[in-house]
């Protein structure tokens, strides 16, 4: 019997699928039971590839087969300006999205429609920090496609669903076969060539890939929505805490005037003790890097809560100064930011059982002088706007914007009676939990949407 090659899926997709010769009789779905290279036994209709166990009709196609990697132009970044039209780099290309909010902007220029991004494109950022990351563009209004961001381009969409290929580029399969590709190089970049030469298991039926594409998209709705939901309870709770921390709204049963008070008359000020990210590890006592603070999600560690996710330092306690140690109701500012928005950076430490817990480099201490804050109230009130612009008033420097603990101590807050801050506290805490169970929820859905993946892109669940 000759060898030869299966032409599949028509002649717009052009790809040919290599088969072993092997008799007719092996061939037939009813064949006898295989084992692969582990020598389990393969489940009936299944076979053993260079991708893993698939469906026997499925083929293994480099990415190539599917579609064309569209590479981006080269805009001069001088041109760049607030006002025109947005283009997208490799840093706008986050986990699942394209982030068009605050782009760069380019004046219209007359270029090949090939360099135009539509709502509905998936974008791969090929160097930088973000190498590997695949996004989709959703926005009405088109965008230039920058150099070095790849967009993937179905070549035939008869033959092959563009919504299957978009959920194959984010799938664990893309980014395993991407990492390792990384690590062969110094650099992180990725070229076209690599990319659309990874390979995955497709099936040739376009109705079984939009089947796939319609479960998994519907999976990705389910988080889109909460998304939604998400950012608007976190502009409501932005809305709430202007008012209540500011005494623009009161909670019924409380008048008066408030107090206004400066964080020198409020707190003492000291320093962290000074350790790089390399000293840190798993061991030793809980460390508080100013990068943590800058990259944490709340505003305040819970030092038994958080206990095994808090970097460690294993050095004797005697060379830590007592004020470098956090305890119950410290506040932690950061000195410095690369950033304005960075400038008033600060976690609340709760601390209960008074673990050691040291404060790092790049900090400033805050511990009370007096009883007059409330420890939950902490949480909220250097959040205003307010106060935001106090700490950019005092920041100094250009490239880095940093504050000292005696310009800090010049800030003033208003400080409501302990039995208002309190009530004002529970409030904001039950639209944090509210917060927080929706997040859980959408990382549910998003642990769900990645099992998916991995039953329906690999054949392991068919659909009917």
């Amino acid at each position: 019997m000759a060898c030869g090659k299966r032409r599949v899926g028509g002649p717009g997709l052009q790809r040919d699928a290599h088969r072993r010769c092997r008799p007719r009789a092996l061939t037939r779905r009813g064949r006898a039971p295989q084992k692969n290279g582990g020598g389990v036994e393969l489940k009936k209709g299944y076979k053993q590839t260079e991708v893993g166990v698939i469906p026997e009709e499925w083929d293994v196609l480099p990415l190539s087969s599917l579609i064309k990697l569209q590479s981006g132009y080269s805009f001069r970044s001088e041109n760049f300006c607030d006002i025109g039209v947005p283009v997208i780099r490799i840093s706008d290309i986050q986990d699942g999205t394209v982030v068009t909010a605050g782009a760069t902007c380019h004046p219209p220029v007359k270029i090949s429609s090939d360099f135009l991004i539509r709502d509905g494109d998936f974008l791969v950022a090929m160097s930088g920090a973000t190498t590997g990351k695949v996004g989709v563009f959703r926005n009405q209004t088109p965008a230039y496609q920058n150099q070095r961001v790849g967009r993937f381009v179905v070549g035939n969409k008869d033959h092959t669903s563009s919504e299957f290929v978009g959920h194959l580029v984010r799938s664990h399969a893309f980014g395993s076969q991407l990492k390792a590709l990384l690590e062969q190089g110094a650099q992180p970049n990725v070229s076209g060539r690599q990319i659309e030469s990874l390979l995955f298991s497709v099936p040739p039926n376009p109705d079984e890939q939009r089947a796939i594409a319609a479960a998994l998209s519907d999976v990705d709705g389910l988080v889109g929505g909460l998304e939604q939901l998400i950012a608007k309870k976190r502009d409501l709770k932005q809305a709430a805490m202007q008012q209540l921390l500011t005494g623009k709204k009161r909670l019924a049963g409380f008048r008066g005037d408030w107090a206004v008070k400066t964080m020198g008359e409020l707190f003492k000020f000291s320093g962290g003790y000074s350790a790089s990210r390399d000293q840190l590890s798993s061991e030793g006592h809980c460390y508080l890097h100013y990068g943590d603070i800058h990259g944490a999600t709340k505003t305040f560690v819970d030092v038994s809560a958080d206990y095994q996710s808090i970097p460690k330092l294993d050095i004797p306690l005697k060379r830590v100064a007592v004020k470098s140690l956090l305890e119950d109701g410290d506040v932690v500012f950061v000195d410095a930011s690369e950033d304005d928005e960075g400038t008033s950076r600060h976690v609340v430490v709760v601390n209960k059982e008074n673990k050691p817990f040291i404060s790092g480099l790049h900090t400033i201490v805050a511990k009370s002088k007096t009883a007059e804050l409330v420890h939950e109230y902490r949480n909220y009130c250097f959040q205003t706007a307010a106060v935001r612009q106090q700490f950019l008033f005092y920041a100094v420097g250009t490239k880095v914007s940093g504050i000292s603990k005696t310009n800090i101590a010049k800030l003033t807050i208003p400080v409501p009676p302990p039995a208002e801050q309190t009530a004002i506290a529970e409030v904001l805490s039950e639209m944090d939990a509210e917060l927080a169970a929706l997040e859980q929820r959408r990382d549910k859905t998003r642990a769900l949407k990645q099992g998916m993946m991995q039953e329906l892109l690999t054949g392991k669940t068919r659909l009917i």
